[in-house]
């Protein structure tokens, strides 16, 4: 890992904050081109094209009658599973649901002189869910991803995943997805956003990818909705001289392991802290079975900052807005009112971020690349849409209408201007 001092009064524009800010930005302008062409070739050939991308890319031969699992695979995948898992999935399920149950929004309505307002809450008709897969399970984004929408009331929530598992499968009849789709790539991504003879459209896409997805994701967006363009993962602990090296080390490690453009990131006004943790993180890395993996995202991203207190350490998070943000200091719940930008805050020695991932309840998938600043984490809000409702009686027409001529004469539209002079005679 690389040690940095920020110790200095212009440490926003570190050279190695730079870095890690941009480290996502590898969207050249070939991952582009190729993404469009393959989007062009499924919206003109559908489900032809989806197979022989599927072909080319995952190595799996399909046909039009393969390209959907059948229903009755998810409930054997889910009866055939180990007890243990079973019931781990089980029981995060039911956590999960009932902290989004939390999130749901209600329709309102007022009345005030003859004029009735409102908004009405209405979750959205077909969402699509993409999860990963090849040689890695995904349970947990499964739930993460598929449980907010089913609480939002979504009629139809499809998913699309390359080479399903029996793990992901289970997860999908655990949290009531609706079909399943052995597709990945930016053309399951076309498929959902354009609709084929076999995968229906939809009206949102939700879920984790790698650069073709994220890139078919927002070249799309408009013609679908999306949660967010997510990229690598990354996680940032504050910690201070009470924090044990040997657990700051294997937090790092287990955002590390996910991805070589991940990044894991030490604040800490402490240099004895960093020098263990750092000696710590070489320790735990040559035991990893994802070592390699772990190790290149280390070298490449792995730093350490040194700040002059934790309040300084705070100004630093803010900036990155990191995905997730632990806290692991003699006063954890002290600094929250600091932190501005994170996914997720992670307070106290025992909050390790993969409970998080897995089984305490709020949503894992969560904005990257410092895009915290501005986007949440994917919760039932973003598969409900609101429209306003308006009703106005003769009595309120009365009260409003010369405002809005006088508004609309001020903007020169004649045409708006009449709409309401014209009732002024009925």
């Amino acid at each position: 890992m690389k040690l940095v001092d920020l110790r200095e009064r212009d440490w926003r524009s570190n050279e190695r904050i730079r870095f890690l800010a941009e480290r996502g930005q590898v969207l050249t302008e070939e991952y582009e081109e190729r993404v469009r062409e393959i989007i062009r070739e499924v919206k003109e050939r559908g489900d032809e094209a989806l197979i022989e991308f599927t072909e080319r890319f995952d190595g799996i031969k399909l046909t039009p009658e393969t390209i959907e699992v059948p229903f009755e695979d998810l409930e054997n995948a889910y009866e055939d599973l180990e007890e243990e898992v079973k019931g781990a999935l089980e029981i995060a399920h039911e956590r999960i649901r009932s902290f989004h149950e939390k999130q749901l929004e209600r329709s309102f309505f007022k009345e005030e002189e003859g004029v009735l307002l409102g908004q009405r809450v209405i979750p959205l008709e077909r969402v699509g869910v993409y999860v990963p897969g090849g040689t890695a399970a995904y349970p947990s984004t499964v739930l993460m991803n598929v449980v907010p929408a089913v609480v939002a009331g979504v009629e139809e929530v499809v998913m699309v995943t390359p080479k399903p598992n029996r793990y992901t499968l289970a997860a999908a009849y655990i949290s009531g997805v609706s079909r399943v789709f052995q597709i990945g790539g930016a053309q399951a991504v076309a498929a959902l956003a354009f609709g084929t003879k076999v995968v229906p459209k939809v009206d949102k896409i939700v879920g984790p990818g790698n650069i073709y997805v994220a890139l078919a994701k927002k070249a799309l967006f408009g013609i679908v909705d999306i949660d967010m363009i997510a990229g690598p993962s990354e996680v940032l602990v504050i910690a201070d001289e009470t924090a044990r090296p040997d657990w700051v080390a294997a937090d790092l490690l287990s955002q590390a392991e996910h991805d070589e453009l991940a990044a894991a990131i030490l604040v800490t006004p402490s240099e004895k802290l960093a020098e263990e943790v750092k000696k710590e993180i070489d320790r735990q890395l040559s035991e990893l079975p994802r070592r390699d993996i772990a190790r290149r995202s280390v070298e490449r991203f792995g730093t350490v900052f040194i700040t002059e207190d934790l309040l300084h350490a705070c100004e630093v998070a803010n900036h990155i807005a990191p995905e997730h943000l632990e806290v692991i200091t003699r006063e954890p719940m002290a600094l929250l009112p600091y932190i501005k930008h994170a996914g997720a805050v992670f307070l106290g020695e025992y909050t390790t971020e993969p409970l998080g991932d897995y089984i305490l309840g709020p949503n894992h998938t969560l904005p990257t690349g410092g895009t915290a600043r501005f986007f949440s984490p994917l919760g039932v809000y973003d598969f409900l849409k609101r429209s306003s409702v308006l009703y106005v009686s003769k009595e309120g027409f009365d009260r409003v209408a010369d405002l809005a001529e006088v508004l609309a004469k001020a903007e020169g539209l004649e045409a708006h201007r009449l709409a309401v002079r014209i009732r002024k005679k009925a």
